[in-house]
């Protein structure tokens, strides 16, 4: 089964969607827990697919497995259809973000092959590896982004790689090659903001003694959170020594609980509270972090976990991520006011779906992500809806699936053992890059 990747309007006319509905109701615990429905997206065809972004109108971007599972594009849902945004030319393209104006962001691959011999794109032959590029997409037009000089770029992260004033911002290539670079990397690499003028980009520095850097989300304030690294290698996690903020021209760093791989800053809102997540001393395990008024709290893990991570805050403070027992086994959690709660128990205990990656969270607390199907053993694209009084209104949720069922706090589930095969895509969905630490 093939990864898919992140670590991408005015829309051409959408297919319908086959989108298929588990419901959930009531607010439980007071309201300290919402229940979740969750509803199942569209996909193109192939077995695996993930909802990345989403923006507060609803609109949801990400990639879907074409058949076969060879390929992946961009998609946007919207309006309980798909639409298939395409590529740079290359095979395969990933979407991180939608802005409420329809602009979206993503990396593509072009067709052409590294003449470097790197290993940027995932499409790779014995004759070398697809180049990649970021672009933005907007009314059915996808546009390649500017590099500093080198052969690559691309966005990272899942939701907030653009802000609302079109700024976006990612990685991209110099065309400096630098020896003490690791092979097969070649070329150093920094983070940029591309925007919100066409083809204008603007360099975002590593912290003194670094050699490169990468952006992962902006708000808008124009404040940027991201990583800092002292190898050129190429990237991911494990080159980021620091989680970086960059503001008012500054670059700061956010602290570490000890480790010197995988601190990242991952997720901004516009409070400047940053969601991300950090080694601990040794590099054995990672743990989620919440960092505001210069304060990095460890958010800790879901019951016998070892690692997490932090991939989307909202407007609410409200953190959303991925807990990690010693095998690799996903568990998904939502973070708020100082508590960790499994997601998974808060949706229908009946259901067939096990959500594994939660990607990002609106300010409506709606969440999108992956989830896996225990009965067809397929990775589905999600979206999970509080069955608050809001939703309950719109008509989201539907008490029948709760039938006979205590409501007055979280559900528990039984433990799911993920086959190797879907363990093996959460080492290495393309929102990582190359970030396979997970369950290492």
């Amino acid at each position: 089964m093939k990864s898919t990747k992140s670590g991408r309007l005015v829309l051409i006319t959408l297919l319908a969607m086959a989108g298929i509905p588990t419901w959930l109701v009531a607010q439980a615990q007071g309201n300290s827990h919402v229940r979740y429905a969750i509803k199942v997206l569209d996909s193109l065809g192939g077995t695996s697919s993930a909802a990345e972004g989403i923006n507060d109108r609803g609109w949801i971007a990400g990639d879907s497995n074409l058949p076969g599972d060879q390929t992946e594009h961009a998609v946007v849902w919207y309006d309980s259809a798909i639409a298939d945004l395409g590529t740079l030319g290359g095979l395969s393209s990933w979407a991180n973000t939608v802005t409420p104006n329809g602009l979206v962001v993503g990396g593509s691959e072009i067709d052409a092959i590294d003449p470097l011999g790197e290993n940027w794109g995932p499409n790779c032959t014995p004759s070398g590896c697809q180049l990649e590029r970021a672009y933005v997409w907007l009314d059915g037009v996808m546009t390649a982004l500017p590099t500093l000089g080198g052969n690559n770029g691309t966005t990272l992260g899942f939701n907030g790689a653009v802000n609302n004033r079109g700024q976006a911002v990612g990685i991209a290539e110099t065309a400096t090659q630098d020896p003490n670079c690791i092979p097969p990397q070649v070329l150093d690499w920094e983070a940029v903001v591309w925007g919100p003028k066409p083809r204008e980009i603007l360099e975002l520095p590593p912290l003194a003694g670094d050699s490169v850097s990468g952006a992962v989300s902006i708000n808008d304030r124009g404040h940027v959170v991201g990583g800092s690294g002292p190898t050129c290698e190429s990237p991911g996690t494990a080159a980021s020594l620091h989680a970086v903020l960059w503001r008012d021209g500054s670059v700061i760093d956010l602290g570490s609980f000890g480790g010197t791989m995988n601190n990242l800053g991952w997720a901004i809102n516009s409070h400047d509270q940053i969601a991300g997540f950090s080694d601990l001393p040794g590099d054995q395990t990672t743990h989620a972090f919440l960092w505001q008024k210069s304060v990095m709290t460890d958010l800790g893990t879901l019951p016998r976990d070892v690692s997490s991570f932090a991939f989307g805050i909202n407007e609410r403070g409200q953190i959303i991520g991925q807990s990690l027992d010693e095998s690799g086994n996903s568990h998904s959690f939502l973070w708020q006011s100082g508590v960790m709660t499994d997601l998974n128990t808060l949706t229908p205990p009946l259901s067939s779906l096990y959500v594994i990656q939660p990607f990002s969270i609106n300010s409506e607390s709606e969440i999108v992500g992956q989830a896996f199907d225990q009965d067809s053993g397929e990775v589905l694209p999600v979206l999970m809806i509080p069955c608050d009084e809001k939703h309950a209104r719109a008509g989201s949720c539907d008490d029948q699936a709760w039938s006979g069922i205590d409501t007055r706090g979280p559900t528990e589930r039984p433990n799911v053992i993920l086959p190797e095969s879907v363990r093996e895509q959460l080492r290495t969905h393309r929102g990582f890059r190359q970030f396979a630490q997970l369950g290492r």
